[in-house]
């Protein structure tokens, strides 16, 4: 009879594990957001999250294309590592930087980084 229930315990706990495991795989967060910039038509510099004023010029920032981000880490030594995933620099153990980047744009990193993985 105990070794049913132990059996039984057991069971459970491993259907449960995997469940969980398997839930978390599915609550992974979105990597590409969409993010709206407003910029100077006199200085593109010139970059805000909210609408107002130039501070240069004091023109009327206009608002960007709407576009596609993706996080990125890099480390803040060698910027020739990169991953899309939070983590250490292999190189030094120091802690990866998150970084924004156009969705074009992190493909052309993506495509930097992978060419360096085999060095």
């Amino acid at each position: 009879m105990k070794k049913i229930l132990l059996i039984s315990v057991l069971t459970m706990a491993i259907i449960a594990g995997i469940t969980a495991t398997v839930s978390a795989q599915d609550a992974k967060p979105k990597k590409d957001v969409v993010k709206v910039e407003y910029t100077c038509s006199m200085h593109p510099e010139v970059v805000s999250d909210k609408p107002g004023q130039c501070p240069k010029c004091g023109m009327d920032l206009v608002k960007k294309e709407v576009q596609k981000v993706k996080a990125i880490y890099t480390c803040p030594m060698h910027k020739d590592v990169v991953s899309d995933k939070p983590g250490k620099c292999p190189k030094c153990g120091m802690k990866l930087q998150k970084k924004e980047v156009a969705a074009s744009d992190s493909t052309k990193v993506k495509k930097a980084c992978c060419g360096m993985m085999g060095m």
